[in-house]
């Protein structure tokens, strides 16, 4: 990703959170990729909260971005906006989300060798300011925030509880 796609998502995540926020919701992801049968690049928002958006609340939500992103217009060139739920693997992308899901199981990726491994599939234990910390068959690895390259909750089918 560019410094330039960078600076893109992040003044979209700025216009977004606070909308997201008065309909109870909280963003998620955001992605601004370049998808050659859709002739251009969509960007995606992904939102979400307690129990799941529903269609409206998303439709609404679009509504009122796709206004502020007309007006502020913070990404350079045409685009399809998308706005939708992550889904029940949801992403976890900062400290916030990890400590939402305290105690759950959860799959992460390291751009770097921890304890001799790069995926861990665990119970999240715990979340403090920098890292995280996953117990992994009965071995528990402390994984820093700044290492994680992907992380998204895993739902355990077996249960009958959701996220």
């Amino acid at each position: 990703m560019t410094t330039r796609e960078r600076a893109e998502i992040s003044q979209v995540w700025e216009l977004v959170a606070p909308v997201a926020a008065e309909e109870g919701m909280e963003v998620v992801e955001i992605q601004c990729r370049h998808e050659g049968g859709r002739g251009g690049r969509v960007l995606r928002i992904y939102l979400d909260k307690e129990g799941g958006p529903n269609l409206d609340e998303l439709s609404r939500v679009s509504r009122q971005v796709s206004d502020l992103l007309d007006v502020h217009d913070p990404v350079v060139g045409p685009y399809v906006l998308e706005v939708s739920s992550p889904g029940i693997n949801r992403p976890l992308k900062r400290r916030e989300h990890f400590a939402r899901f305290v105690g759950k199981r959860v799959r992460v990726r390291t751009q770097d060798m921890i304890g001799g491994r790069k995926s861990f599939l665990g119970m999240l234990k715990e979340v403090t300011e920098d890292s995280i910390v996953i117990d992994q068959e009965k071995n528990e690895f402390r994984i820093p925030l700044a290492l994680i390259d992907k992380a998204n909750y895993e739902h355990d089918w077996g249960s009958s509880k959701g996220p």
